[in-house]
């Protein structure tokens, strides 16, 4: 694996398909269909070297952190699903904001 985004697409997609299959939840399906396309295509991208990729990446973890940011709040951080969105959205976001100003600061 070259980049954390291939294993952060599968993630996002799978979690995507886990919503759907559990609770019937058509947004988790298609939040997740999208988040890992952002992630896939940022692997892509980076794998290549091409342009947008770091920005691509960080943009997928930044809606998965404030998605998750959204959903703990409107369950009061007891749940285990908006939590675990919460800290792979951050953990995310900050190592690619890490390497982004790495490569261009």
């Amino acid at each position: 694996m070259d980049h954390p985004t291939w294993a952060l697409g599968t993630i996002s997609l799978a979690g995507g398909i886990a919503g759907y299959a559990r609770k019937g939840s058509l947004p988790s399906l298609i939040a997740g269909t999208a988040i890992s396309t952002l992630y896939f295509g940022a692997g892509y991208l980076l794998h290549n070297n091409r342009e947008y990729g770091i920005h691509t990446a960080l943009l997928a973890s930044s809606l998965t952190l404030f998605a998750g940011i959204s959903r703990a709040f409107k369950s009061s951080i007891k749940k285990p699903v908006p939590l675990t969105l919460t800290t792979i959205g951050a953990v995310a976001t900050a190592f690619y904001a890490k390497k982004y100003s790495e490569f261009y600061m």
